[in-house]
């Protein structure tokens, strides 16, 4: 094809990319907000609170990810299904994923009664396992809600319906920041929660979407054509298709958020304000990966429509055009990151000793965002092809065994403290987006199929 022609397609595939990307991360966003919102609320209330906040979140967010990685083939399969023109098969594949859903977060729900001698395993002092341990606790009651939110989402993003996830995460923030309010520092005759108030209020406002989210998919005018309430029709042999695809994608989700969590336990071991600081900029930087998260959701349906039209072309232009569009998006948040790391803190906190911690690290995690962005892009593209296993592999040696490492040896061993966490999370992200375009570079020259 001649090289304009080519460029033409190239840009035509970005902005597909960007169309879909721009709900779907707000919708994201919108998820994150909640614990935004309830860590800027309780570090304003208490230091000590949030760091029982940011501990008990670091080891929720291993049992959510792992919960949303299992259920990520729900996008992969639909998004397949749709561009084989199979739409009936997408309500059997949202309705077994919600099940499945229901059970994971049932599951995480009832490891978590165990939290606080978790904490106290992995070294933490007693005060700090016995507030985070409650917050954990508190926080995955409300997983069941949040899996099948999260499925539910999937399923509609995978149709190209993103607008209803995002006006239900609106909502869902309001309603949050009024039961934060209510509950962290007590009104209207409610307790003083701290942290385990905001905690509260996310589980409650999480069940509540999921709520909002069947029964908009139940009550879509064309919700028969999707076959959302109808006869489940190879009903198991979806469950096993998502559980093929679930196992490693869980995986590869729970290696990284326990890598990170990881990294946020390193900083309990540094003190209160050190695990108080580098919770900021944990949510700082996650905050900027909702641009990944959205821009590897959309890459990944646009790579299994391609696949499901059997076209291989549009399959690795849209891989290539989802690196290349988050590698923008990324640099411009990396520069606003660097000029305002002051301002950016303050945001959560008005306490100088946290300040003191918060800017020095968030310089470090501005030259983080361009590799975490394109290695949560690549990952997204490598879904959309069913490539899990290869993908897991490469994610567990970049952050488990390189990662963990370098932030343990930066910030203890040499002394850096939560910027040498930063700089150990640089080689790991940069370490994991090298290899996974190799990785798409190799799957994008072989033969395609539908799963």
């Amino acid at each position: 094809m001649p090289r304009r022609g080519l460029a033409a397609d190239f840009a035509a595939r970005v902005r597909a990319i960007a169309r879909l990307a721009m709900p779907v991360a707000a919708a994201r966003t919108g998820m994150l907000i909640l614990i935004m919102v309830d860590t800027a609320m309780t570090g304003h209330a208490s230091s000590t609170e949030l760091a029982f906040y940011g501990l008990g979140h670091a080891v929720h967010m291993v049992c959510m990810l792992i919960g949303i990685g299992m259920l990520v083939g729900t996008a992969v399969l639909c998004a397949q299904a749709v561009g084989a023109g199979a739409l009936a098969e997408c309500g059997v594949i949202w309705r077994v994923a919600a099940l499945q859903a229901l059970a994971l977060g049932a599951l995480f729900a009832l490891l978590a009664l165990a939290g606080t001698p978790i904490y106290l395993v992995l070294g933490q002092d007693p005060a700090l396992a016995a507030g985070a341990g409650g917050v954990l606790a508190i926080l995955n009651l409300g997983l069941p809600g949040q899996l099948v939110f999260a499925a539910s989402i999937l399923f509609l993003e995978s149709i190209g319906r993103p607008m209803p996830g995002l006006v239900i995460m609106i909502a869902a923030n309001l309603v949050n920041v009024g039961l934060n309010w209510l509950l962290i520092g007590g009104h209207f005759g409610f307790d003083a929660g701290g942290a385990e108030g905001a905690a509260w209020a996310t589980t409650l406002v999480r069940w509540l979407i999921a709520v909002a989210a069947v029964i908009y998919i139940f009550a879509m005018p064309d919700a028969a054509r999707y076959n959302v309430a109808g006869p489940m029709h190879q009903g198991r042999a979806v469950a096993r298709k998502l559980r093929r695809l679930g196992y490693p994608l869980g995986l590869a989700q729970g290696l990284e958020s326990g890598a990170f969590s990881a990294l946020t336990l390193f900083a309990g071991l540094l003190g209160v304000h050190a695990v108080g600081a580098f919770q900021i900029v944990m949510n700082l930087v996650a905050f900027s990966f909702m641009g990944a998260i959205g821009v590897g959701t959309a890459t990944a349906v646009h790579v299994g429509l391609a696949i499901g039209r059997q076209d291989p072309r549009q399959m690795a232009l849209s891989g290539w055009a989802g690196l290349f569009t988050i590698a923008v998006f990324m640099a411009s948040l990396a520069v606003i990151m660097a000029i305002f790391p002051g301002f950016l803190g303050r945001i959560f906190t008005q306490d100088p000793a946290l300040l003191a911690i918060v800017v020095p690290t968030l310089l470090v995690a501005a030259a983080t965002l361009i590799s975490d962005g394109a290695q949560g892009v690549l990952m997204g593209a490598l879904r959309g092809a069913g490539d899990v296993w290869v993908p897991s592999a490469l994610h567990l040696c970049s952050f488990v065994l390189v990662m963990v490492p370098a932030a343990g040896g930066f910030a203890i061993w040499a002394g850096l403290g939560t910027p040498g966490l930063m700089l150990g999370t640089f080689c790991g992200v940069t370490l994991a987006a090298i290899l996974l375009a190799v990785r798409f570079h190799i799957i994008a020259k072989r033969p395609i199929k539908r799963l």
